[in-house]
């Protein structure tokens, strides 16, 4: 977790997030602004997200993730029949994505069950034998094609991210988690018609996105996440999932009279900076990809 915001009366941001360096040959000192993992790391840093050798390798580490993002998903009850899927943009060809195939439960997907599409829909690699969601490619086709810089975009109807999705309104800054969502990093799509079978409605759900956000309400419906790797977008997932079942809470208390206590704007602001480094996304979501890879006992590899 990101360090917390600290009162004014501390020294400013630039001197929080700083490190010195000396320079031996001139004994000049400089400093060097510190990353959030590096923040977050007493001692030596947690390293940063894998590189690859080769396209076949990187496909295949980020497939590997897929499916344990899945199965950390079932783990956590977010299944609904056949709805929800996880898109991840090919590291080859940007133009096309890997999705879970229609109507196989997350706990028991494989990194050979996954579908490789392109952005005209058509199936062009992995497995053939099932088709993918089609209202699923909508969504996540236009996504994928409005923000180039999104590798992943997960969404499911998980029951407190449904529950809430009701309101159609933003989560509120309660927690110092929640500030993961602060400012444009969070959207709401206020529309609802229906499941997605038309591209028009995945294109305003990709709009109401907007360039910088990670996570969006969707009215009625679910909740969406993205992120630049599958970890970071399903970590992202689970941290609004979990938000919606904190803020449900937190209403419910409150309609009895107790009053709210925000977290401050400047403290909500620094600690989404302190938190959304895709390095740091990445390892958040470490912990439960690796405890779900050891209960599995690399079945999701096969």
């Amino acid at each position: 977790m990101a360090p917390s915001a600290v009162s004014p009366s501390t020294p400013n941001e630039d001197d929080r997030n700083t490190k010195t360096v000396a320079v031996h040959s001139s004994h000049e000192v400089t400093t060097k602004k510190k990353t959030p993992l590096e923040m977050i790391s007493q001692g030596v840093s947690l390293p940063g997200i894998p590189t690859h050798p080769s396209f076949a390798t990187h496909r295949t580490w980020m497939l590997e993730h897929m499916a344990l993002a899945f199965r950390v998903f079932a783990r956590k009850g977010y299944t609904e029949g056949m709805s929800g899927h996880i898109s991840v943009r090919d590291p080859e060809n940007p133009h096309a994505f890997w999705t879970n195939p229609l109507g196989r439960h997350f706990g028991l997907l494989k990194a050979s069950d996954m579908i490789l599409v392109n952005y005209s829909g058509e199936a062009i690699g992995g497995n053939m034998s099932r088709p993918a969601n089609a209202a699923g490619f909508l969504i996540h086709s236009a996504v994928h094609r409005a923000r180039p810089d999104v590798i992943a975009a997960c969404h499911t109807h998980s029951p407190y991210g449904k529950a809430y999705s009701t309101f159609a309104r933003r989560l509120e800054m309660l927690n110092q988690d929640v500030t993961y969502f602060y400012g444009e990093a969070q959207a709401v799509y206020a529309e609802f018609g229906g499941v997605v079978f038309t591209a028009e409605e995945g294109e305003r759900l990709a709009g109401a996105l907007g360039p910088r956000g990670k996570g969006m309400i969707l009215r009625n419906h679910g909740l969406l996440t993205v992120g630049t790797t599958v970890d970071e977008a399903a970590y992202m997932y689970t941290l609004m999932e979990r938000s919606c079942e904190i803020q449900l809470m937190v209403d419910a208390a409150a309609a009895s009279g107790i009053p709210k206590v925000y977290v401050p704007e400047e403290a909500a602001k620094y600690t989404f900076e302190m938190a959304s480094d895709p390095e740091a996304l990445y390892w958040e979501f470490q912990p439960d990809l690796e405890y779900e890879e050891f209960m599995s006992g690399g079945a999701h590899m096969a």
